[in-house]
């Protein structure tokens, strides 16, 4: 169904058995929140809360909760976006099968944005405190907006052809923001707004930009949609939504016609205020920091607007959907891309950013008689400058030769690449460099470091699936598991500092080679603390979250036998990662105690969600 507003879309799924309504009372401070959190891990429908308190409008959430249901919303325009993104990919298919793509054509006719006038928005001016000003964790420094398409336009070639649609956290709330005057925006200057408000800030003009919330599904997904280069976002939420994106200027700003909520503003340059803490989707807070100040102008919603919003926090959450979602339409680009590069897998599962799976090829190496990787690593560079894929902190590349290997399947890609690699060699790092804002395992705000593990060849070992005999005897070892073949996960004693872990390990790593055999099949250890590892299948997600969101290559990486040859890292027994907590790592997220017995009543007999109780 083509969407024409959030409204619809709403009715769409509540017909169809995909949303539940809450007629009762919410409070938006941390209430709604835990809800759908709840209900997410259940595996439940998309929730329309119809009286939220301190607020005239209805709000929605979990609409994107499960891949099936993301894909009802676009049952009728999915399959001709794929082809569209395979026409982009390989132009000469068109000619090889004209009438199979005929219809693409025709849908890429509802890409081209349409002008309007501003009056057939049905618009009404309202003021911030209006809006559902939800706080989704205790630690939040106020009310945040999860879903907003941010909209920016490039002050030398304006116009909405050139203009960037990005999903960048907005705080509305709380800190010293002035309420209904000010609100706060959270972006990295590499991203497109970014990029904006550099040229805006260098000839000292203030940046517009205009924040839509609602509107067709399709707009909410363009949103976060990682398109090439001058490929406008409002062309793909068109095409997708099956509907040309309606707009219009009013003083000087762009209105999306079809969103429920529009905020226009200034960002001034060099006007910053505190913005945060946010529960991120990390699993931790993302703590205060100064960000660009949005001096808000004016603020507008339709009669029966609807404020939609998600919950993020340690994966699998929502947003794992629009991951899905994501890679099912434009998965097929990669190899163009980045040539010889087959598939490239974010980890949900480690927060995404922080740890990155690759198939490449070694397609000049094969009369090397010692095969290593080669190609591998030109590979890793090109990927590690592409776009978001930037942001990685570990990123693990191999070969397929002709095996079917599947980076989407962690434990099977990690089981085939500690199977091949040579860890006197195939450990490269790169230091003092950029990570994700979000990630606080580096030495600053966007600062740490990052390590490819390449392996290409024929199997060298067989890995160990039993914890060693013996290795809970060590006086710093409490507990110890395998999580994965050829991991080993030590319970470690608590982290003090830097000088302290390094002393504490290579103590370890001598105990370790005086042990002989002891390490037979183990490749890679892992060092933890106040974790308690599930011991069952969700161990792995465990062993993936804990392992990639706490180290900083650079500083956490330690190995039995370790070296350096002429500027290289390597090490003789198996590479050690020290993912203890640390002292200026972000908190971890928990939910509140209280909230979650004032939601029971949510769930009682009777109630609107005791199916999911």
């Amino acid at each position: 169904m083509n969407y024409r507003s959030l409204q619809e879309c709403v009715a769409d799924l509540e017909k169809n058995g995909h949303l539940v309504r809450i007629k009762e009372e919410i409070d938006p401070n941390l209430e709604m929140a835990a809800v759908h959190l709840r209900i997410f891990a259940k595996n439940g429908p998309a929730l329309l809360f119809e009286k939220v308190k301190g607020s005239r409008y209805m709000a929605v959430s979990n609409l994107f909760g499960t891949h099936d249901r993301s894909k009802f919303m676009f049952r009728n325009t999915f399959h001709k976006m794929q082809e569209m993104v395979e026409l982009r990919n390989n132009p000469l298919s068109a000619l090889r099968k004209p009438f199979k793509y005929a219809a693409t054509g025709l849908a890429a006719i509802n890409a081209l944005p349409r002008r309007s006038s501003f009056s057939s928005g049905g618009f009404t001016e309202i003021n911030i405190a209006d809006l559902p000003l939800i706080k989704h964790w205790p630690m939040d420094g106020g009310a945040f907006v999860t879903l907003p398409q941010v909209y920016s336009e490039d002050i030398d070639k304006p116009g909405v052809m050139n203009s960037n649609l990005g999903m960048y956290r907005i705080q509305l709330n709380g800190n010293h923001y002035t309420i209904n005057r000010e609100i706060g925006l959270h972006y990295q200057l590499h991203r497109g707004i970014g990029i904006h408000q550099t040229k805006s800030n260098a000839k000292n003009k203030p940046l517009k930009v205009s924040i839509f919330v609602g509107g067709p599904p399709s707009h909410t997904l363009a949103a976060v949609m990682p398109l090439p280069e001058g490929i406008s976002e409002l062309t793909f939420a068109g095409a997708l939504g099956g509907r040309r994106f309606r707009y219009a200027y009013v003083d000087g700003y762009c209105v999306s016609l079809d969103a429920d909520f529009v905020i226009t503003g200034e960002v001034h340059p060099g006007d910053n205020k505190p913005e945060g803490p946010f529960g991120d989707h990390l699993g931790y807070y993302s703590l205060q920091h100064p960000f660009p100040l949005m001096r808000v102008h004016k603020v507008y919603a339709k009669k029966n607007a609807i404020w939609p919003f998600t919950v993020v926090g340690r994966p699998p959450q929502e947003d794992t959907a629009f991951g899905a979602l994501i890679h099912e339409l434009s998965g097929s680009s990669i190899p163009n891309e980045i040539p010889g590069v087959k598939e490239v897998h974010a980890v949900d599962a480690a927060g995404v950013h922080p740890l990155l799976l690759a198939v490449g090829s070694e397609r000049y190496t094969p009369y090397l008689i010692n095969k290593r990787p080669a190609e591998l690593l030109t590979q890793a560079n090109r990927i590690l400058g592409t776009g978001q894929l930037s942001l990685a902190k570990y990123l693990f590349i191999a070969a397929d030769e002709n095996t079917g290997l599947n980076c989407q399947d962690a434990k099977e890609f990690l089981k085939f690449v500690f199977e091949r690699i040579d860890t006197t060699r195939d450990l490269h790092f790169y230091t003092r460099t950029t990570i994700d804002t979000l990630d606080y395992s580096g030495d600053g705000l966007n600062e740490g470091s990052k390590l490819v593990v390449a392996a290409f060849g024929e199997k060298k070992r067989e890995l160990v699936q039993k914890v060693p005999d013996g290795i809970t005897t060590f006086a710093e070892v409490s507990d110890a598991l395998m999580p994965l073949h050829g991991v080993l996960a030590l319970k470690f004693k608590p982290f003090t500092n830097q000088d302290t872990a390094k002393k504490e390990i290579a103590g370890l790593c001598v105990l370790l080679q005086n042990k002989a055999g002891m390490m037979d099949g183990i490749v890679q250890i892992v060092l933890y603390d106040d974790f308690e590892f599930d011991r069952g299948p969700q161990g792995l997600n465990d062993y993936l979250w804990i392992t990639y969101t706490r180290s900083n290559p650079s500083h956490d990486i330690y190995g039995v036998g370790e070296f350096i040859s002429n500027k290289h890292w390597g090490c003789k027994g198996p590479f050690i990662v020290d993912a203890r907590k640390k002292p200026h790592h972000a908190p971890q997220l928990k939910t509140d105690t209280e909230t979650e017995k004032k939601i029971e009543r949510f769930f009682k007999p009777g109630a609107a969600l005791q199916k999911w109780a």
